[in-house]
């Protein structure tokens, strides 16, 4: 492949950082702008600011209005908040306050975060003067690997636990469990301890840092909607502030520092200490999308990442996420759903019965055999993420984006690496140069999250 794809026709795609650059070409020189501030927990704020014209021609209004939307939805979905303090011309903001309410355009999200962080997603139109700036809480991960160690990495049909003794792993188990399925919080609780008093074992019973990876949302140290929690959620609900709640019990009953974090970060620490990388942006195709984030100081920053509900596609008939409602959102582009608009449209069938991982297997099978249908479904998804990770640029710092997931297994993930690579340098050169899209080499793999999330915690210092 010496020169990137053509777009194919039987596939339309928009990414909304072609829309905000012509935003920003009819600004310049102009002094107005539109200033998005999400609030999320302990204070933390991320700010996103986008330059506007003075005057907005007619012609120009309604995409105008889609940029600011679309970019407040992503800082939303890349950063978390349960407040939205945004400024500029009415015109643009105030519909944007608006869709953030219980009965507004963007009411899924409104009851997603109002559930995560326990309170009322809230929206204002401030002055620009009252808009704060970004402020987040950043831990630097420094691959501690001294004094005695414990990772755990918590999935939803099975967790892994790691021992290391100054970095050197002693114990790695695999536990079986059953969480979605089980209403009372003390199984989580129970299974989870009796792993870490396993791994406790193999150190003679001393332990001086414990660290997580865990799937589902965290505020902090408290679990948010998670899969890992959804009986209790459904069939217990006066018991969801204990389940929530697991984590901040284990840490004070073990009395060590203690830390966890959403396995998209930790998949991209993984890829980070593994290859000595910092600045990494880490993306997950599997039966969803997930994503994790390492900055350029090598600090995880608590941003709640859940890119899969974040918009990168504004291509009129872009394909509706049937949870969220919206369209053009991450898992629409960067996972298994995929496979049923992008393969359909170019003319593969599959039994109506037939499941997405089948179907993913199918088209898999397909592209070893060098069928055109397959490469351009790999081909579509490499372009798409060209146009994200251009996209993406915009709200985080990283010069790694690193892929990984089922969706890239086998030829075609090579296909995806070195089509979203060419993308790249065709739409930002500059862009291509600082990033290098990769996907994990065997060291990273065999890394695992337990035994990542194991280095976080610093140890104190015994007197």
């Amino acid at each position: 492949m010496k020169k990137p794809p053509a777009y194919d026709p039987l596939r339309s795609f928009r990414s909304p950082l072609a829309a905000l650059g012509e935003l920003r070409a009819a600004a310049r020189g102009s002094r107005s702008k539109v200033a998005i501030a999400w609030e999320r927990e302990d204070g933390n704020v991320y700010r996103f600011d986008i330059p506007v014209p003075e005057r907005i021609a007619p012609k120009a209004m309604a995409q105008a209005k889609a940029v600011v939307e679309r970019s407040a939805k992503f800082a939303l979905w890349c950063a978390g908040g349960w407040r939205l303090r945004i400024a500029g011309p009415d015109e643009l903001v105030r519909p944007v306050a608006a869709a953030y309410s219980k009965k507004g355009a963007r009411a899924f999200d409104v009851g997603f975060f109002s559930d995560l962080y326990a309170r009322d997603v809230v929206a204002e139109v401030l002055p620009l003067s009252r808009i704060p700036r970004t402020r987040e809480r950043r831990v630097v991960v420094k691959n501690n690997t001294d004094g005695n160690r414990i990772g755990f990495d918590l999935g939803a049909s099975d967790f892994k636990i790691s021992a290391l003794k100054r970095g050197k792993v002693v114990f790695s188990k695999e536990f079986p469990w059953n969480p979605r399925h089980e209403p009372d919080p003390g199984y989580h609780y129970s299974k989870l301890s009796a792993g870490l008093d396993e791994a406790a074992a193999a150190l003679g019973g001393a332990v001086d840092a414990i660290g997580g990876s865990t799937a589902g949302t965290l505020v902090g140290k408290r679990l948010g909607p998670a899969s890992l929690l959804r009986a209790v959620l459904e069939k217990a609900p006066e018991k969801k502030e204990i389940a929530r709640g697991i984590f901040e019990r284990i840490e004070r009953e073990r009395g060590v520092p203690f830390e966890v974090f959403n396995d998209g970060d930790v998949t991209a620490l993984a890829g980070a200490i593994a290859m000595k990388k910092s600045g990494v942006l880490g993306i997950a195709m599997g039966s969803s999308e997930a994503a994790g984030y390492i900055d350029e100081g090598g600090a995880l920053t608590g941003r709640i990442s859940e890119l899969a509900f974040a918009p990168v596609d504004m291509a009129p008939g872009a394909p509706v996420d049937e949870w969220s409602g919206d369209s053009g959102v991450g898992a629409m582009s960067f996972s298994q759903q995929a496979v049923n608009h992008l393969t359909l449209s170019f003319g593969m069938k599959f039994p109506k019965a037939m499941g997405l991982p089948e179907r993913l297997k199918a088209v898999q099978e397909a592209m070893e055999k060098h069928e055109d249908k397959a490469l351009k479904f790999y081909l579509s998804i490499g372009r798409h993420l060209a146009n994200a990770a251009a996209w993406s640029s915009e709200f985080y710092d990283f010069s790694n984006l690193m892929i990984l997931g089922r969706v890239t297994s086998g030829f075609g993930g090579e296909i995806i690496l070195e089509t979203a690579r060419m993308g790249l340098a065709a739409i930002n050169p500059a862009l291509a140069e600082k990033i290098d899209i990769f996907m994990p080499d065997e060291k990273a793999r065999r890394l695992g999250q337990s035994v990542a999330a194991a280095q976080i915690p610093v140890v104190r210092r015994r007197a």
